[in-house]
């Protein structure tokens, strides 16, 4: 079996985290954030929050899946794993 490492003991800053790049690319298609909220039927506070990337601890894969449908982009267009 491969050498695993366990992210038990290990702090954020050790394991890196995950980018939302939402605003990134409502801003370079020139989508607001309401217009998204129309075209996905999601509220604006999940849309706004995913737009931030503050306080998303976990995703929702709807969500992910409205937005990519919406938008004809990949999760890889809209998540990233930045590395320690």
């Amino acid at each position: 079996m491969p050498d695993m490492r366990s992210i038990i003991s290990y702090q954020t800053s050790e394991y890196g985290h995950i980018r939302i790049k939402l605003a990134k690319m409502l801003d370079e298609r020139g989508i607001t954030r309401n217009r998204l909220r129309t075209l996905t039927g999601a509220r604006y506070e999940v849309i706004t929050r995913y737009y931030k990337g503050s306080a998303v601890s976990m995703v929702d894969l709807d969500f992910l899946a409205r937005v990519c449908y919406v938008l004809d982009c990949k999760v890889e267009d809209l998540l990233e794993y930045e590395a320690p």
